[in-house]
């Protein structure tokens, strides 16, 4: 008996054992970890913007937090009343347009190879599902809009009152569950630092990615641009995968517009906005231990889609260095003598 006491003593067995609970608890409230993480990611990114904004303009930060949360609100308010019905129908004529493609009989062995490919492989189900998925998602806004609602209000109530909560979750240390709030604190601590961080990346990354796409997109003379530019957006927010996943529809879009030659264009810009991304903003944004070879990366993201969706696709990565903090493990080289 003693020595079960001991083990349970060890810091190593009551790390694990409460990092099992705290999964457990995340699994028992499932049904609510859209809005868990759309809170999170909405709090954080919210408050790195407020630090950043906070060094720069001497302004109260309450009023600051007000502000920006005001402005936020307000363009989302007017971007869904003036471009939803527009975005909706350019999704849907993007749908019809590459299902159109895709079932007409071509005389081009090239393309026909490419066909081959992609119905042995199923890319086109995986297109049809995301597109459709996407399309749901935009039709159906009253239940994301409620969950979206509640995630930006309750990361504001944490950004007004920030240094109260942290000052209050203190006290935490003293008590009888102080066991608890130490290990707690160190996975927070580890969490905001790596998934928030990559979280943040990915966002950055996306935002840049999507702006320098739609303008060569709109240089190439391509249609339904703001269809596009959404697809663009959530598929940058997926590593690496997200690239290729894009490549598909845009070159097919091109081939009927252009020809080959406007195919030729848009694999010149997308592999210079992505050589842009890999060679400067990757560098910047992302630490060491958060550059995970491409196999790792592929891995990770098929794994996390099957279990968790298209959250998995977001989140996956972050998630998995995350718990590669935890467990210690870099991705630095070691010194040479």
């Amino acid at each position: 008996m003693e020595a079960i006491a001991q083990l349970f003593r060890n810091k190593g067995v009551k790390r694990i054992i409460i990092f099992a609970l705290m999964v457990l608890f995340l699994y028992s409230v499932r049904s609510i970890i859209n809005l868990i993480l759309l809170t999170f990611i909405f709090a954080f990114l919210m408050d790195r913007l407020v630090e950043f904004t906070a060094k720069r303009v001497p302004i109260n930060r309450r009023l600051l937090v007000i502000f920006m949360y005001t402005l936020i609100v307000g363009l989302l308010t007017f971007g869904l009343v003036k471009y939803l019905p527009i975005i909706t129908n350019e999704i849907s004529e993007l749908i019809k347009r590459i299902t159109s493609f895709y079932t007409q009989p071509h005389d081009n062995v090239i393309i026909n190879y490419i066909e081959t490919i992609i119905t042995n492989n199923q890319i086109a189900a995986y297109l049809e599902n995301g597109f459709s998925m996407l399309l749901k998602y935009f039709t159906d806004i009253s239940k994301t809009s409620i969950q979206v609602l509640i995630a930006l209000i309750l990361s504001l109530f944490f950004l007004l009152e920030k240094p109260r909560l942290q000052e209050f979750t203190s006290k935490f240390k003293t008590s009888k569950i102080s066991p608890f709030y130490y290990e707690i604190e160190f996975f927070g601590t580890k969490f905001t630092r790596t998934f928030g961080k990559v979280i943040e990346a990915q966002f950055i990354i996306a935002i840049v990615n999507c702006v320098l796409t739609v303008i060569s997109l709109i240089i190439l003379g391509f249609p339904q641009i703001f269809g596009l530019a959404i697809m663009i957006f959530f598929l940058g927010l997926i590593p690496v995968a997200g690239v290729i996943i894009s490549l598909i529809p845009l070159t097919l879009i091109a081939y009927t517009i252009g020809g080959f030659i406007k195919v030729v264009y848009v694999m010149i810009a997308i592999a210079v906005i992505h050589a842009g991304e890999a060679y400067v903003l990757n560098p910047k944004l992302m630490s060491s231990k958060t550059d995970l070879p491409v196999f790792y990366t592929f891995i990770v993201l098929i794994f996390s889609q099957h279990f968790f969706g298209v959250w998995g696709l977001i989140i996956g990565i972050p998630v998995f260095v995350f718990l590669l903090d935890v467990l210690d493990v870099t991705n630095k080289q070691p010194k040479k003598i």
